[in-house]
């Protein structure tokens, strides 16, 4: 193959724009991740050399469907990322990858989110070793840290109890904004999604960078930000530049909650409050950024007296166009 294109949406392109960062670190392939409802109106450049890799939960969303079927037309192979044993899209991919997360009752997706990144993760590593990308030391490193992460879930999930306070502090909020950057863009955007869906107000996920570019205007006092902080231990650090951004927005009154690797002290002097989490690889981290986020949302919209299981207006499988 000589390039990848990923179709989702909503969630499931969040976790696709993730396992882009690793396929092109990793596996040197191009990747363009398209939202699967605007992909075929566009005349998409696809060949018989182009892999599509179709994510969805359910296996049913009309629109990854349709995006797949216009792919295998034009030569593609299609390998889809599901979580349904037999359902559509698994059957008519030309190989499918199960996430096997087990049934997710809430609409909101939460655990299948981290079941598809972690399944973008292992395609890129894949990918990396069957194209002799990388040393097979350095991917058998790489396996041995997406080992470790089970563990580390677990103790996320017992420290991002943090968030069910923060869920209550910012009850009354009218917008929350989230930034991150590299792989920490799309967790922002998923947090963001999250927000929206459960507690039904406005909130954007922006990559850090683009503050300067128009964003920062939002900012005044009392707003509250979101930050994603990326390892300062990562090589190619973007640690300094967000904890730059942190300072911008808190000297315009943001009130800024940091979620940051275990030891990072560079942020603690100018946010609210740090979520410290497990240290692991740079492009293994979403697996856990992304948990604290969902809580924060969850918390959120519990204490403004929401069904966080069954959100207005929403459905679990989106079966039509």
């Amino acid at each position: 193959i000589s390039k990848v294109v990923i179709v989702a949406c909503g969630t499931a392109a969040y976790a696709g724009e993730i396992a882009r960062y690793a396929i092109e670190k990793w596996a040197r392939l191009s990747v363009a991740v398209e939202l699967a409802h605007e992909f075929r109106y566009r005349d998409p450049v696809i060949d018989a050399g182009t892999l599509v890799i179709a994510i969805s939960q359910s296996g049913e969303t009309m629109d990854t469907l349709m995006a797949t079927r216009y792919a295998k037309e034009h030569g593609a192979k299609v390998l889809a990322v599901c979580n349904t044993q037999g359902a559509t899209l698994a059957r008519e991919s030309d190989a499918v990858l199960y996430t096997h997360a087990g049934p997710e009752v809430a609409v909101a997706s939460t655990k299948a989110l981290v079941a598809q990144i972690t399944a973008g993760l292992l395609i890129a590593l894949y990918l990396a070793d069957v194209r002799g990308a990388q040393p097979a030391a350095e991917l058998q490193r790489l396996g041995l840290e997406l080992l470790k992460l089970p563990a580390k879930v677990t103790e996320t999930i017992a420290i991002a109890k943090i968030g069910e306070q923060l869920g209550e502090t910012f009850k009354d909020a009218k917008s929350v904004l989230f930034l991150g950057r590299n792989v920490g863009f799309p967790v922002a955007m998923e947090g963001a999604l999250k927000l929206k869906e459960l507690a039904y107000i406005h909130a954007e996920g922006f990559a850090a960078g683009e503050l300067k570019h128009g964003p920062i205007a939002l900012i005044d006092q009392g707003q509250p930000v979101i930050v994603i902080v990326p390892s300062p231990n990562a090589p190619d650090s973007l640690n300094a530049k967000v904890v730059s951004n942190i300072q911008e927005i808190r000297a315009r009154g943001a009130r800024v909650i940091a979620i940051a690797e275990q030891g990072d002290q560079s942020v603690a002097d100018f946010v609210e409050q740090v979520i410290y989490l497990p240290s692991t690889e740079q492009l293994l981290a979403p697996v856990l950024q992304v948990i604290p986020l969902q809580v924060f949302a969850m918390a959120l919209a519990s204490a403004k007296g929401l069904d966080v299981d069954q959100p207005r207006n929403l459905a679990k499988s989106v079966t039509v166009e």
